[in-house]
């Protein structure tokens, strides 16, 4: 039987939840559920008076008073007059027993690894770690700036989406479907700044543009299926179709993005990013895109078109979708709505016609049903409330500013790499020495505090170049541009072979 904490013991549990963004009250209550839960307590002792666990813990006793009352309330304890308060017994019933001792291990275990059809793990993706925000340099690609998170805003969504009114929308299952709400406001405040058109049944919310692809390729790719992509292109994409298809087909970029060749016709699928190539960031011509949908339509091929960052165009007027120029539906549109925000969020949608969408609807809820209603719905209400669009506006200056502070401060500090001019988005695509391994770069600027992505990872081929690398800046404050591509630019000249005299 577990002994009655002491005096540092509570403390010490107290602790374990100092950290968590609650109030004293809501740590209390995590504490006194987990030592419940855990049975770190014996069910016939009681547990410290309120005037006993505040002065432990060292903190007002009417914030103790209300935690225990919520706990009564809600069943974790029991008040016994003049004895004080108890665990209720009720509240571990129905548990199975621990048992003591180590698991053993088992008689028979399977060979997984002959079972697997596929080893994602080995995949070639990109990495980014998970305690990047303690670094004072970060230039990763995908991540958000906390300064720029439109906090008070999100907020008011939120809590006006748990009204009980709303709660009674977004509670419920809606098997196939999406909140109307947020496919109204992608159909008339999304979509029509991109040039784009749709019914609500051509139109279907993901968790993100990457469940987007994924349904897309579980739908339309099998073994067999040539699938063209980029090279240099989104890992991710390539690493979605490649688990379907053993026929991906390299299609190289330029400085207008895709090339439109001969190659193209070997293809059923094409992935394309044309608004910012991925990873380089160039824009395709008006007049290319044009010939790659009259191609699509001679050779009968359909383009996945992948709008990623379309609202951050820093210079000129934005060029019209491949959707919005589609005149035989042959373009998938594929948006995010979270990688504005905050890529936690995790919202995506897909355009297409209805037929194809009323499938991705059937794929979908193999997979996960649908995305979580209550962030579809608060996401809807940002929408209509003008948050997104002043959002954009904000991260639209603010981007331009770290962009132009970026490339002086690479011309400044890296003489030696040349730079993809940045026309929109949030990273650089940079070209080092011929003799450079960006990888050992990533690590040499880690020391240094600076984060940066090694560019081998976009390249599709089995030996990708090594002197690439992207910078992104959406999570970097511009005031720190400067003095982390001044560290980069020490780390790099370190790395460099030395000349023999």
């Amino acid at each position: 039987m577990s002994l009655k904490p002491h005096t540092t013991q509570w403390h010490q549990f107290f602790q374990r939840w100092a950290n968590t963004g609650l109030s004293l009250q809501g740590q209390i209550r995590q504490m006194l559920v987990s030592v419940i839960l855990d049975e770190q307590h014996p069910v016939d002792a009681p547990i410290p008076s309120s005037r006993e666990m505040a002065a432990q813990l060292g903190v007002a006793r009417n914030t103790v008073v209300i935690a225990y009352q919520q706990l009564v309330d809600e069943g974790y304890l029991v008040s016994r007059e003049r004895k004080g308060y108890f665990i209720n017994t009720n509240i571990l019933a129905g548990r199975v027993e621990r048992t003591a001792g180590p698991r053993e291990a088992p008689l028979a275990p399977p060979e997984w690894s002959r079972r697997f059809r596929f080893r994602p793990t080995e995949q070639r993706n990109i990495q980014k770690r998970a305690d990047w925000q303690r670094f004072p340099y970060p230039f990763l690609y995908g991540q958000f700036d906390s300064s720029l998170f439109p906090i008070a805003d999100w907020r008011e969504c939120c809590m006006k989406t748990l009204s009980v009114l709303e709660i009674n929308e977004w509670a419920q299952d809606m098997i196939f479907r999406d909140d109307a709400s947020l496919v109204e406001q992608i159909r008339t405040r999304v979509l029509p700044r991109r040039g784009v058109w749709a019914t609500n049944d051509e139109i279907i919310i993901t968790v993100g543009a990457q469940q987007a692809l994924y349904l897309l390729a579980d739908l339309l790719v099998s073994s067999d299926t040539p699938v063209g992509l980029e090279s240099p292109g989104y890992p991710d994409a390539r690493n979605i179709f490649s688990s379907r298809s053993q026929r991906i087909v390299n299609l190289p970029v330029d400085d207008g993005g895709l090339q439109v060749s001969d190659t193209l016709y070997t293809c059923d699928y094409i992935y394309v990013t044309p608004s910012h190539q991925c990873p380089t960031t160039v824009t395709m011509p008006i007049e290319r895109r044009h010939a790659l949908l009259e191609m699509a339509e001679k050779a009968d091929f359909i383009l996945i078109e992948d709008d990623y960052e379309s609202e951050n165009r820093l210079h000129g007027d934005p060029l019209p979708t491949l959707k919005s120029l589609d005149r035989s539906d042959r373009v998938i549109y594929v948006g995010s709505l979270s990688k504005s925000i905050a890529p936690g969020l995790r919202l995506g949608y897909v355009v297409g016609p209805a037929e194809l969408i009323t499938e991705l609807r059937g794929i979908r809820r193999l997979n996960l049903r649908h995305p979580t209603v209550y962030m579809q719905r608060a996401f809807a209400l940002f929408l209509s409330l003008g948050h997104h669009d002043a959002l954009l506006r904000r991260l639209s200056a603010a981007y331009r500013q770290r962009a132009q502070r970026l490339l002086e401060a690479l011309k400044e500090h890296l003489p030696e790499v040349q730079a993809t001019p940045v026309s929109g988005g949030a990273s650089c695509w940079v070209r080092g020495p011929g003799w450079l391994d960006a990888a050992e770069l990533a690590r040499a600027a880690a020391e240094l505090g600076v984060l940066i992505e090694p560019g081998s990872v976009f390249f599709n081929q089995d030996t990708p170049p090594t002197n690439y690398f992207r910078l992104g800046f959406s999570s970097i404050d511009d005031e720190q541009v400067a003095p982390g591509i001044a560290l980069l630019g020490q780390a790099l000249r370190a790395l460099a072979p030395r000349e023999k005299g």
